[in-house]
């Protein structure tokens, strides 16, 4: 019998913080990341799923980490995102 492997982003706060890790790594351009880099990166190279990358989304803008423009297209660092990578 085979059991299927543990997700890594499974759970929210591990998709979380990669999402974070990703986007601080992208260069910004304009002071804006676009949104395309951090979910290409996520979910084909480090083999996350949709719904996993939309949960570490919804953790990150909850936190207030970082705010998407309300076109969706990109996102902006905030102050409280500055202090975990300092």
């Amino acid at each position: 019998m085979k059991y299927a492997a543990t997700r890594p982003y499974a759970e929210p706060e591990k998709a979380a913080r990669r999402i974070l890790e990703i986007a601080n790594a992208v260069e910004v351009l304009q002071g804006r990341i676009h949104i395309e880099k951090v979910n290409e990166t996520f979910l084909f190279r480090d083999g996350g799923s949709p719904a996993e990358y939309g949960a570490g989304m919804k953790l990150v803008i909850e936190r207030g980490w970082l705010v998407m423009h309300e076109s969706g297209t990109f996102v902006i660092f905030t102050a409280a995102d500055a202090e975990l990578f300092a």
